[in-house]
């Protein structure tokens, strides 16, 4: 009697130990999934290689009615009938965005024949980078492009800039089909590769976009930390 009680005991701990394993086994199993899916989704959430936001091929996000130093303002949906627009994160401030200056105004007259619109837009919210510093900065170095300001810095949140100068490139259906910096020289005296200008040529010549990504070389954007609106009680 005693024995065939043993017995029972042994087959009962074996039968609950495999399914205890069995449970464990898909416990792992569904983690594996479960990690792999985040991964893949992570994936696409990463974006572009040095943007957290955009890739490569997606639709532009819109702006609106940002205010401009000639005193209009400007939105993308405006800008259909051009080819290619270039959008140019800078502000006044930054020493590198100042070193950009020239090139981005010589590239402005270069392909202003071109269908090639030039946007600037500054979303820094301190005193010497506030709407009245640019009016001075584009009267002063007779910007040919509009300079827009974004107190709110929205534009920079939905486009992924973090840096000034950072650069953007929209192709005729307005995609990004370039985003980085300017040319491999940040303050422009050994430029050997000019990626905004060949990637507006290539663009202009129907290619693909050789060196679509790169990585931005400038200072920190300003942005302000946004509050948590409390949920009500």
């Amino acid at each position: 009697m005693k024995v065939v009680q043993l017995n029972s005991l042994i087959v009962g701990v074996f039968a609950s130990s495999e399914r205890v394993s069995m449970k464990f086994n898909c416990c792992v199993l569904v983690g594996l999934l479960t990690t792999c899916c985040w991964i893949h989704l992570a994936g696409h959430a990463v974006a572009g290689e040095f943007n957290t936001v955009l890739d490569v091929g997606d639709p532009a996000p819109e702006w609106s009615d940002l205010p401009t130093t000639e005193g209009t303002n400007s939105s993308l949906k405006d800008l259909s009938d051009s080819k290619v627009v270039v959008l140019a994160f800078t502000c006044n401030s930054c020493p590198y965005a100042i070193d950009a200056e020239e090139r981005l105004i010589a590239l402005s007259k270069d392909y202003a024949e071109k269908s090639v619109t030039v946007i600037a837009v500054n979303v820094n919210t301190i005193e010497e980078d506030a709407m009245p510093a640019m009016k001075e900065k584009a009267k002063e170095k007779g910007f040919p492009f509009a300079y827009l300001y974004d107190e709110s810095q929205q534009i920079a949140r939905d486009y992924g800039a973090k840096y000034t100068p950072q650069f953007f490139v929209l192709d005729a259906d307005q995609k990004i089909a370039y985003m980085g910096a300017m040319d491999d020289s940040p303050d422009g005296r050994n430029v050997t590769k000019p990626y905004l200008r060949n990637a507006i040529d290539e663009i202009l010549a129907g290619k693909p976009v050789t060196v679509s990504e790169t990585v931005p070389v400038g200072c920190r954007i300003r942005m302000e930390r946004q509050r948590r609106s409390r949920r009500g009680r």
